[in-house]
């Protein structure tokens, strides 16, 4: 049992790549959590929180057809060097910012859009390099064990960046996520993927349209996509607004928001856990749904939950759900495509799913401004629940992967 659910680290270069992922992916979400607390803190409002996560994930919208062009014509390694450094760059930035003081919101904004755009670039890359590391027949098993690497990280990052923001401060958490990206650089370094990216002199709108076409014609692609951007326009609020759920219904600080984050990240190790050692097999698409439901049921339960021990044990399930629903809708994609298509296609998917992100942070910012997050958070559990139905009975052509 043990063998199979770690089947994908007997190969060398994707241990290699696991480790420095994992290692820089702490480092991002002690950002993420001060950056969070940072943002709420200076402006006081859900709506400025939503906007940061709006310039952060929006790039990634407009920009990944055109990174997983170049991740299907250029080296991958490559592409993700220069995503790395930028990245990098810009914690230092943010560091610099405040410990001079001269830290401001409209500066925050402009880092994030930064490293969104480095992002779109990177997304791609890194999401057509990972299954070149295997063999075919371990690739779900692979993606499962990435996502294991980033919900650790989910766990300790948040942790660790509560610790230093607790007892040194945020420029601490910004810091550490600058020294960590050299990790991943040296991962990137060391590895020798067993496919190598040709370079095309197709123009650049020909190559972006046949990673659509791909999915057009494939039978149940079309709507995998728009649930996609439908799942993450509805529950990726569950994450971005946990800092107003932390301090206006349980009256809280940075360790409630902290606490909030790692059992988000726990729930999201033990799904990764269950696709890990499960086979890649027909049927996992209906499943899938299944679980969207519970998913939503969870997310309607945190919403109304007033009881910090009963939005603890909901939000440690939505978490699970949600990983199990990501992972496989993801390796349903990574399944059907080849290596020479794969940057394309996946910057497709990645367009719809990480496109969802901060629309739905924007859009539910505004209506936690005239509502409340707790009304915010239990209709969008509501909506999921519907969305998972809708699927299952109504649009079966996902049904049916």
């Amino acid at each position: 049992m043990l063998q199979r659910l770690f089947k994908a680290f007997e190969y060398p270069d994707f241990r290699i790549m696991w480790l420095g992922a994992c290692t820089s992916t702490i480092g991002t979400w002690m950002q993420i959590l001060a950056q969070s607390w940072l943002v709420y803190s200076l402006s006081k409002s859900a709506v400025y929180l939503g906007l940061d996560a709006f310039f952060g994930q929006i790039p990634i919208f407009l920009f990944s057809l055109f990174g997983g062009v170049f991740a299907d014509r250029r080296s991958r390694q490559a592409l993700l060097l220069m995503s790395q450094v930028i990245q990098m760059t810009c914690a230092f930035i943010l560091t610099a910012l405040v410990i001079t003081g001269w830290v401001r919101v409209w500066q925050i904004w402009c880092l994030s859009f930064t490293v969104g755009v480095a992002q779109s670039f990177g997304g791609p890359a890194y999401s057509a390099l990972i299954p070149s590391l295997v063999e075919k027949k371990d690739l779900q098993n692979a993606i499962a064990l990435n996502s294991i690497q980033f919900n650790l990280a989910r766990v300790l990052g948040p942790a660790l960046g509560g610790l230093a923001l607790a007892k040194l401060g945020a420029a601490w958490c910004f810091s550490l996520n600058g020294i960590s990206y050299i990790a991943v650089i040296i991962s990137l370094l060391m590895i020798k993927p067993r496919f190598v990216p040709q370079s095309s002199s197709e123009p650049l709108l020909r190559s972006m349209a046949e990673g659509i076409n791909f999915l057009r014609t494939r039978e149940g692609m079309s709507a995998l996509v728009v649930l996609a951007f439908l799942m993450t326009l509805l529950s990726y609020p569950l994450i971005t607004f946990l800092p107003v759920m932390a301090k206006t219904v349980f009256h809280g600080g940075p360790d409630t928001f902290t606490l909030f984050l790692c059992l988000s990240g726990l729930g999201s190790i033990i799904g990764a856990l269950v696709i890990a050692g499960m086979q890649a097999h027909a049927g996992q698409a209906k499943r899938s749904l299944f679980v969207m439901m519970l998913l939503g049921l969870l997310m309607a339960g945190f919403g109304v939950s007033n009881v910090l021990s009963v939005s603890s044990v909901l939000l440690f399930g939505a978490g699970a759900c949600l990983m199990i629903v990501f992972a496989l809708n993801s390796s349903l994609v990574q399944l059907y495509v080849d290596d020479k298509m794969r940057g394309r296609v996946m910057s497709v998917y990645n367009v719809a799913f990480r496109g969802g992100m901060p629309l739905g942070s924007l859009i539910s910012g505004f209506l936690i401004k005239g509502i409340s997050a707790p009304a915010i958070m239990a209709a969008n559990g509501v909506l999921v629940v519907l969305l998972g139905v809708y699927f299952l009975l109504l649009q079966r052509d996902v049904a049916k992967l």
